[in-house]
């Protein structure tokens, strides 16, 4: 089974992505001005001493399953870990967050379970919810969607770029704590046409409760390296698009994976039972690495401070992201 076949095709949501970027001619000049950077995860604009970074996602179709499984009190963090994790790769310390909550009817109840994993993840985080929005979509909306939108900020002299990224450089894993939030329409996919059900069980749990497993926050762990002066050359948030996200670094290098971070059960599960190919298992999932640091040698012992992280890879002068153990190798971003 592919994703594409599961109703996602990146190739499709890249010209998507083209059509509307191309109709973006406008640009602020002055105090505010957008700030064109490499591979960024996040937009940046110029603020006097420094960059302001924002970033937007949300949950996904993971929402689907929360709703089954009638358990929404940890989608929240997911919402607010898909934009931090996404800040953080240039360096920018999360500050505040927004959300935008769209239901098909009201529920209290429901609204209560959101706002605690929204709580959470701003805990996590480190930041604070200064607002957000609630749109009421009975025409549009079945069950519930939710995202959202952070903001922050970093010295200009300390924004990371990935221009620094040389062969000689490390890659570092930070491991992830399942799927986090992507590729679930695959996953869902998967599930429904092995005849499983989200209330049989998986190693002592529910299945759908090890899929509602929250995405993992780096943003306290990744800030204290920095705050440290530990130097970084690049990070990737390995989320849609898997081990590719790397390609998004810096052109012109290769990133070379010789010993991955052992994927959760969960992963090896789904892939036997969708019959899908490693190829396409670490070009959609993030099999066990949620973030990547890209570092030069003498860094090592520290970042392996962070709880779970290892060195699993090398930069090298050939283009590319190659996991020679699997025999995979990527060309490009999709």
């Amino acid at each position: 089974m592919k994703y594409s076949e599961a109703g996602v095709d990146f190739e499709k949501e890249g010209r998507t992505i083209g059509g509307i970027v191309s109709a973006l001619k406008f640009r602020r000049e002055g105090n505010g001005a957008p700030v064109d950077l490499p591979g960024g995860f996040s937009g940046i604009i110029d603020f006097g001493d420094v960059y302001l970074a924002m970033a937007t996602d949300g949950v996904g179709s993971k929402m689907l399953i929360a709703e089954k499984m009638n358990k929404l009190d940890t989608v929240g963090i997911d919402c607010i870990a898909m934009n931090v994790n996404d800040l953080i790769c240039i360096g920018a310390e999360p500050l505040a967050f927004v959300d935008y909550f769209a239901v098909e009817k009201h529920d209290e109840g429901i609204a209560k379970e959101i706002g605690i994993g929204l709580n959470r993840g701003a805990e996590l985080s480190n930041i604070s919810i200064i607002g957000g929005e609630t749109a009421t979509l009975p025409d549009m909306i079945k069950g519930y969607d939710l995202a959202g939108t952070a903001l922050g900020y970093v010295k200009k002299e300390k924004v990371i770029t990935g221009e620094k990224i040389e062969p000689g450089d490390v890659i570092m894993g930070l491991p992830s704590s399942g799927p986090h939030s992507n590729g679930y329409t695959l996953i869902r996919k998967v599930i429904e046409e092995a005849g499983l059900s989200y209330e049989d069980y998986f190693n002592g749990r529910k299945l759908g409760e090890v899929l509602l497993e929250p995405t993992r926050i780096y943003v306290r762990d990744v800030v204290a390296l920095l705050k440290e002066g530990v130097e970084i050359h690049g990070m990737a948030h390995i989320t849609g698009g898997g081990l590719r996200n790397l390609l998004r670094l810096k052109k012109g290098v290769g990133f070379v994976i010789e010993d991955p971070l052992e994927p959760q059960e969960i992963f090896g599960a789904l892939q036997d039972w969708g019959k899908i190919s490693d190829e396409e298992m670490y070009q959609t999932f993030n099999m066990g690495m949620g973030m990547a640091l890209i570092v030069p040698e003498e860094e090592v012992e520290r970042v392996l401070r962070i709880e779970g992280a290892k060195l699993v890879g090398k930069v090298t002068e050939d283009s590319g992201v190659e996991v020679p153990s699997l025999g995979l190798r990527y060309e490009e971003y999709l």
